[in-house]
């Protein structure tokens, strides 16, 4: 069955500077590519060098005027994440996008961050909840827009408040779950505090559906020797237009949250197809899970005291 083409229009981004975590491969690398083809500086702040070098070299490749800007960051170290910020911060430019994209999924056994946290909670959500708040500055000089990255994952699941670090009875997609519940929590929370102190920052939220990326790639530094079968499995149906999607269209409901003139504040986007998994990308309810502003406040009190970072 061929698959239905279809795109979203990015509008003309000259003049401002997106920031986006994961742009060295996957979905983050297409979003990456997308703003910079807009006319956005776009910076890449990366884990690995040598894989963000090749990836700003293939965004070259698509547009040879592309303005982007390498930098290191390890979102599984909080020191790494300030010195990622103290830079930015002594460069002085305003950010006008922040995508907060990187992520790691379903380590096999449980790992932990520099900091001692579980890796999954500790680089997909303290890793950005630490990095967005130390920006603050520059994202308000910019009246930035700040697109927080979820996931289908979060459909259901919890926040295991009396385990969060998962040290009893781990469960790899059981983290993964939770992490992506937080950082929809997190992207909502931040939009009510916006409005309520007059942060001029837009947060919005998105997730990419089902799509043949990195995520469940083989990955040794996780202890995943092999690609998985889930992986396999979605590689398939990708490839016959059945039901998820491609790498492509994965990353547009993130750029329609992101760059979309008509996506307000605390605005969800994710593919409108068959249990969100693929189709074009749109609007839609918020789930279950990230409908609870009491969490969403505990959240990002109980982040503030892990990260040791404030939003002042």
């Amino acid at each position: 069955m061929p698959r239905t083409s279809y795109d979203i229009t990015v509008p003309d981004l000259t003049g401002l500077r997106a920031v986006v975590t994961g742009a060295s491969d996957g979905v983050g690398l297409r979003i990456a590519t997308r703003l910079a083809g807009a006319g956005a500086e776009v910076v890449m702040p990366v884990r690995n060098p040598r894989k963000g070098e090749a990836a700003a070299t293939r965004i070259r490749d698509a547009h040879p005027e592309a303005r982007l800007v390498l930098r290191e960051v390890d979102l599984s170290s909080l020191d790494s994440v300030s010195a990622l910020a103290q830079t930015l911060l002594a460069e002085g430019e305003p950010i006008h996008l922040l995508v907060n994209n990187a992520g790691v999924m379903t380590p096999p056994t449980r790992q932990v961050t520099a900091d001692g946290f579980e890796l999954q909670f500790g680089t997909n959500h303290l890793g950005h909840f630490a990095l967005t708040g130390l920006l603050l500055p520059l994202l308000q000089a910019g009246g930035a827009r700040v697109t927080s990255q979820s996931s289908v994952a979060a459909r259901r699941g919890r926040i295991r408040w009396d385990d969060l670090q998962w040290e009893q009875g781990y469960d790899g997609m059981g983290v993964y779950r939770q992490s992506k519940i937080a950082v929809g929590l997190f992207g909502l929370e931040l939009e009510r505090r916006s409005r309520e102190q007059g942060w001029g920052i837009t947060s919005t939220l998105s997730h990419p559906g089902v799509a043949p990326t990195s995520l469940l790639a083989a990955r040794p530094e996780l202890d995943r020797g092999s690609e998985t079968a889930g992986r396999r499995a979605i590689e398939w149906l990708s490839s016959r237009g059945w039901i998820v999607g491609t790498v492509q269209t994965a990353a547009l409901p993130a750029l329609l949250a992101a760059t979309s003139p008509d996506a307000d504040g605390g605005a969800f986007y994710g593919p409108q197809g068959l249990g969100n998994a693929g189709g074009p990308p749109g609007e839609q309810k918020l789930w279950a899970p990230l409908r609870d502003a009491e969490e969403a406040a505990r959240l990002w009190a109980v982040s503030q005291e892990l990260t040791g970072v404030g939003f002042a």
